[in-house]
């Protein structure tokens, strides 16, 4: 991509394409953002897939009814499957005007109870909702009871051993900057390198609830619930907060513990530059915002 935008004669438009600086979408075409909050129970992951219901899939069905043409999206980050999404940033291309209360309303009406748009609007031809993304912000929600819950139980992890969140502080300061995450990558994980910049990790108690916040200008495959995984083995006492940098440094996904479940993860923040105007966050989610 980079190639073809900084030698603009080689530049061809193509759907949701990024726009080279000194070209302009085709006439006609408008280039819309929109903000998507998700429950990701019942779904393969954000991203289309053959074999399984996507939250892509219902979001561009949706939206070309509404457009009543075909409609592809881009999302600002591809959430795993089971993952949840209080503030994902999706963009598209289209040649249709509706005013904003025609798209929220006919897009939600024909979307499933676990998917909302909130917002939508036309915006720079410039954007785009992945490659113009600065940083993007994930939640881990954990209860932290002794008695199981009967509700949430595919929104939070639960944990009946107690955390210590200051143990838990001291092993983040450890994540921060720009380093290589090899030990939180999956296998599967088709990113060219794995450093990656992460400029928050904290824990906060709200109640019962503990919730980790992480940010960074991306993320590997399952870095997230790696990251959690591990974390939480300082937390109940298994290791001491030095442990995560010894791992870190070991770069082998083999030193880290199994994989934190899906059910408590949540994108909830994409930040992008000040002119492109899409709205800020509330992070969420809404039971313990």
């Amino acid at each position: 991509m980079n190639r073809l935008l900084n030698d603009s004669s080689l530049w061809k438009y193509k759907t949701n394409c990024a726009i080279p600086d000194g070209h302009e979408l085709p006439s006609g075409i408008m280039r819309m953002a929109a903000i998507v909050t998700y429950n990701g129970k019942d779904y393969c992951g954000f991203q289309r897939q053959t074999h399984s219901p996507s939250v892509q899939e219902e979001l561009e069905m949706a939206l070309s009814f509404v457009a009543d043409h075909p409609i592809s999206v881009v999302c600002a980050g591809r959430t795993d499957t089971g993952v949840h999404a209080t503030h994902q940033i999706i963009h598209f291309d289209t040649t249709a005007s509706r005013n904003h209360s025609n798209w929220i309303k006919g897009v939600n009406s024909k979307l499933s109870d676990n998917i909302a748009l909130y917002w939508i609007s036309q915006v720079s031809p410039y954007f785009h909702s992945r490659f113009s993304a600065v940083e993007r912000t994930y939640r881990y929600i954990i209860l932290s009871k002794k008695i199981k819950p009967a509700f949430l139980t595919h929104e939070i992890l639960w944990i009946k051993k107690e955390l210590s969140i200051n143990k838990m502080n001291q092993a983040c300061q450890y994540l921060l900057g720009e380093q290589d995450f090899t030990t939180f990558r999956a296998s599967g994980c088709q990113s060219n390198t794995a450093f990656r910049n992460v400029s928050k990790a904290i824990l906060v108690s709200c109640g019962d609830f503990v919730i980790f916040e992480i940010k960074a200008n991306a993320f590997l495959l399952h870095m997230v619930r790696n990251i959690v995984a591990a974390v939480l083995c300082v937390g109940v006492g298994k290791h001491d907060p030095l442990w995560i940098k010894t791992i870190l440094d070991g770069k082998s996904r083999k030193l880290c513990p199994a994989t934190a479940s899906p059910c408590g993860l949540y994108l909830v923040d994409v930040d992008y530059p000040a002119n492109f105007e899409i709205p800020e966050s509330s992070k969420g989610p809404f039971f313990i915002a």
